[in-house]
């Protein structure tokens, strides 16, 4: 790599790190222990220009190499990521229960990990600025209310309820005392009681104040259902257009997403589910087929336990058998936990924690336990498949594992790269036999109906005006996918417009290229090689990943 790109994607790398200090300590990067994110309008401001400044500089690079070109391509999306955020200014609109800061800083409490004394110790400064933390996320608040950034109703009880379920956890349950602290440590357990002093005397109050503050001030102001979209925010067109540019890496309209995920969900998926309900269930019907997995109770999980050791055998199952599909394979292991009880409610039923790179932390994949008998045992293997192995343990560890390439292309990426993988490893693991039996199948289905869907109910609400009763009638008629299930989802894309479209336009991507190399190699083509390919570059945006899949196939040939 040349000294040109290098430095610039280092000082890149260097920036974000420094403004997401959290995201360093996850990633097992310490430089940063002591301190929590400033969210301050000045900051962004400053944050902004610095993007702006490197983002000049790349772009005028001129006579790289393939390698280089394909680092400057994806260091150009990332930094006009980083643009879109600050310019946007779309911290105003995180008071959600998926994005929000706060929300975060709980879910992030639990993993991180210090494992030297000066890293639990540096831990204590950084715990004493949550009060500042949650302040500044208000007045960012407050600045998106002056300028008619109002939330969604929906989201905002979400969010307070999530809070309210912190808040209401015994202290000695609390996440953040739960960081994993060095091996043996003499001052672990007075570490563990100074962070829990601090835990009452200011986390705990500063959590409160915010809480409160989030329903007296964001409350009267907030959207009601049939406004859920961010269509009906004054610059809504103008901000969702670039969360699909910075989720998709590609520039198609709402309208065009949203027909996709209609021939998907309206015409491709149904065939599919009669073929393997009539073989599972006895039944092509497919209304009475999504009625069967809805409401079946055998079809749904006995317990928690039940829940977790499923996911663990799923993960033990293809990491079995990941030499035969894969070249390059990650040396990072995957753990399979459960999501926190207080986070459980308004959590998604699954999501995945990276390795920390300093070997403190291994990948970690976590599956919500906390309502058994309204989660489908058709689903768990189709999940686990996305969220372990193959999907995202598999590609994000192989990726940080890539010793060639420059730290932000290891670890910071294309969102429909990462999602598109996920949810083409769902599919994979049909080819790999990892599916026990039919109705694992069709847990596969709802699965891939879920994420089509999603094409249509985002680009709904937050581009062509549908109330959340539309989003949720369309999941019914579309998707197994039960209603309990379906509302925190529904609300998941009113809170993170754009980031729901990544994954089936991801998947159709990385399907069409492998379809392509089929097609033109016949008898030459590897599995094992495209794989390689299409994860030895990290998470490159879609037209770089077409690049270097063509590349191959060129080389291939000769």
């Amino acid at each position: 790599m040349t000294d040109g790109i290098r430095e610039l994607a280092d000082r890149y790398w260097a920036l974000v790190l420094e403004t997401n200090p959290t995201a360093a300590t996850l990633l097992g990067i310490h430089d940063h222990d002591d301190r929590l994110a400033d969210l301050s309008r000045e900051t962004e401001v400053r944050t902004s220009e610095r993007y702006r400044e490197l983002m000049n500089e790349t772009t005028a690079l001129t006579g790289l190499g393939t390698d280089d070109e394909v680092t400057r391509s994806l260091l150009v999306h990332q930094i006009s990521v980083g643009l879109d955020q600050t310019e946007l200014r779309l911290m105003e609109m995180a008071s959600d229960q998926m994005l929000g800061p706060h929300i975060e800083l709980l879910m992030e409490a639990p993993q991180f990990t210090y494992p030297e004394p000066r890293h639990a110790e540096a831990a204590l400064v950084r715990y004493q600025q949550v009060p500042r933390f949650l302040d500044q996320a208000l007045d960012r608040f407050r600045e998106g209310l002056a300028a008619g950034r109002t939330p969604a109703k929906a989201v905002l009880d979400r969010s307070l309820n999530s809070l309210d379920g912190y808040l209401a956890t015994d202290v000695a349950d609390d996440p953040f005392p739960a960081a994993t602290l060095p091996d043996g440590w003499e001052g672990a357990d007075e570490w563990r009681e100074r962070v829990g002093e601090l835990v009452t005397t200011t986390i705990r109050p500063a959590f409160q104040r915010f809480r409160d503050a989030l329903s007296a001030v964001l409350g009267p102001h907030a959207r009601p259902d049939d406004r859920a979209g961010w269509c009906h925010l004054p610059d809504g067109d103008a901000l969702y257009g670039a969360l699909i540019r910075m989720h998709t890496t590609i520039t198609p309209s709402p309208q065009e997403v949203h027909d996709l995920g209609r021939l998907h969900c309206e015409q491709v998926l149904p065939l599919e589910y009669a073929e393997v309900g009539a073989r599972a269930f006895g039944i092509s019907d497919v209304p009475a087929i999504f009625d069967r997995l809805r409401t079946d109770p055998s079809l749904k999980h006995a317990s928690g336990e039940e829940i977790l050791e499923t996911a663990k055998q799923s993960v033990t199952t293809a990491t079995a058998v990941m030499a035969d599909w894969f070249g390059r394979l990650p040396a990072a292991p995957c753990q399979v936990m459960p999501v926190p009880d207080f986070l459980a409610a308004d959590a998604p039923y699954a999501y995945y924690f990276p390795p920390a790179i300093d070997g403190s932390r291994p990948g970690t994949y976590f599956i919500n336990t906390s309502d058994p008998d309204h989660a489908s045992r058709t689903e768990a293997e189709s999940i686990a498949y996305h969220e372990a192995i193959p999907g995202h343990h598999l590609q994000i560890s192989i990726s940080q594992e890539l010793d060639s390439l420059p730290d932000f292309q290891k670890h910071d990426g294309a969102t429909s790269y990462i999602e598109g993988w996920g949810l083409y490893a769902e599919r994979l693991a049909v080819e790999m036999g990892l599916y026990t039996d039919d109705l694992a199948l069709l847990g596969m289905l709802a699965a891939d109906s879920w994420r089509s869907a999603r094409l249509v109910v985002d680009t709904g609400l937050h581009a062509l005006g549908w109330s959340r009763d539309q989003a949720l009638a369309y999941f019914e008629e579309y998707t197994p996918v039960p209603m309990d299930q379906v509302l925190p989802e529904v609300d998941r894309y009113i809170a993170m417009p754009g980031q729901a479209l990544s994954y089936k336009i991801g998947q159709l991507e990385i399907q069409r290229l492998r379809a392509k190399a089929e097609a033109e190699l016949g008898n030459e083509f590897d599995i094992r090689r495209f794989h390689d390919t299409v994860l030895g570059s990290g998470a490159v945006t879609l037209p770089v990943l077409a690049e270097l899949v063509e590349d191959w196939l060129v080389a291939t040939k000769s």
